[in-house]
């Protein structure tokens, strides 16, 4: 099991020698990196914290961490949908917080390698919850609601438990 902080110097090493930029806002940083941890401790790999993983790594493949829509997203919106990684033109426009739309086909967004796993994915116990920003949509799955929204800034209690019910 590796700590935030492993993970963290990893992505920022890679970040640097690829030439990409993180998000310069750290609390936001690190809620993303914190459930980048969260998803490789539970499902064994870097499932994008913003999206609703399967639970199975060939289902998931485009979503993980750095996943297949990051660059399109970079050139047409200045950050990927979880805006870990954004480019100087988003940054010097302030950091827009208006929500940018999801690239990944609904049929990948539907699939699920058992039903139970559409509200969590239990893995030794821990029950992982999908939290809804009540300000911009926001939607990700870990055990609690970030800090703050990476989209809109919004507080931790701004978030709300989310169920398609």
């Amino acid at each position: 099991m590796r700590s935030v902080e492993e993970i963290k110097a990893e992505i920022m090493a890679e970040a640097k020698k690829t030439g990409y930029m993180l998000n310069p806002d750290e609390e936001i940083l690190d809620g993303i990196i914190e459930g980048i941890a969260i998803n490789e401790n539970q499902l064994g790999y870097w499932s994008c914290p913003c999206r609703m993983a399967s639970g199975s790594r060939m289902a998931d493949f485009d979503i993980i961490c750095p996943c297949e829509y990051r660059d399109p997203d970079l050139d047409e919106y200045g950050r990927c949908y979880c805006a870990l990684y954004v480019n100087q033109e988003y940054v010097d426009a302030g950091m827009p917080t208006e929500p940018i739309p999801e690239r990944r086909p609904e049929s990948k967004q539907n699939s699920k390698t058992d039903p139970e796993e559409t509200q969590k994915i239990k893995d030794g116990g821990k029950e992982i919850k999908v939290w809804r920003c009540d300000v911009c949509g926001y939607l990700c799955a870990r055990p609690g609601p970030p800090s703050i929204c990476p989209i809109c800034r919004a507080k931790k209690d701004r978030f709300e438990e989310f169920s398609m019910k």
